[in-house]
């Protein structure tokens, strides 16, 4: 399970990228309410109570950056970051697969999450956090069947990891990656994180840090 090395000049620029501020610019209920295409995107995507807001904050290593909450489905817009050094924006989607948020909120999301996904041309890619407890499932390969619709490149990233036994973690990662193996808009490697344990920070920091290089 070990995953892609970087050059040292990489993983320099990932960890430099991240250890200045990232700032929360606003809330998107509406695709016009996004701003300008003038920077590179990177987006999350996962599951409701996946640890989405968890991972960004330790992603950029500020405690209350993306709001966490025991409450699944609380993020319910496009929360928008920026970065105050770097033409970086990230881009936290509302959670998916909660049944008890109101149909026609959830139809609302679907749609704006849609029309983000297929319509801004600044979105290099989107980060699909997958529970390494469960692996994927439905809703996961629904999000993944539409962005391999829309050409959108994504990567896996399996979250929690320092949680299930070690023989159960290396099942969900085969599975995973026999998931993800023919899809077209896939990144093959996945990342395995843990917010908790601040597992697979360097490796997505220097993740994202090619991706402004290339």
């Amino acid at each position: 399970m070990t995953q892609p090395d970087f050059p040292p000049d990489v993983v320099e620029r990932g960890r430099l990228m991240f250890a200045r501020p990232f700032e929360f610019v606003k809330g998107c209920v509406r695709i016009a309410d996004l701003p300008p295409m003038d920077r590179l995107e990177i987006a999350f995507a996962g599951r409701s109570n996946v640890g989405k807001s968890s991972l960004i904050n330790a992603l950029c290593g500020t405690s209350g950056l993306a709001r966490t909450s025991n409450t699944p489905g609380r993020t319910q817009e496009l929360n928008i970051f920026e970065s105050q050094s770097e033409p970086l924006r990230i881009v936290d989607m509302p959670g998916y697969g909660y049944a008890k948020a109101p149909e026609p909120k959830v139809k609302a999301w679907t749609a704006l999450i849609h029309q983000y996904l297929t319509g801004r041309a600044t979105l290099r890619r989107v980060y699909v956090l997958v529970d390494s407890r469960h692996g994927p499932k439905d809703n996961d390969i629904s999000v993944m069947n539409e962005l391999d619709r829309a050409a959108v490149s994504y990567q896996v990233v399996l979250t929690k990891v320092d949680k299930p036994l070690a023989k159960d973690l290396e099942a969900v990662v085969a599975k995973t990656k026999a998931t993800i193996a023919k899809r077209p808009a896939a990144h093959p490697e996945l990342v395995l994180t843990s917010s908790e344990k601040n597992i697979g920070l360097v490796q997505l920091r220097s993740e994202i840090a090619h991706l402004l290089e290339n």
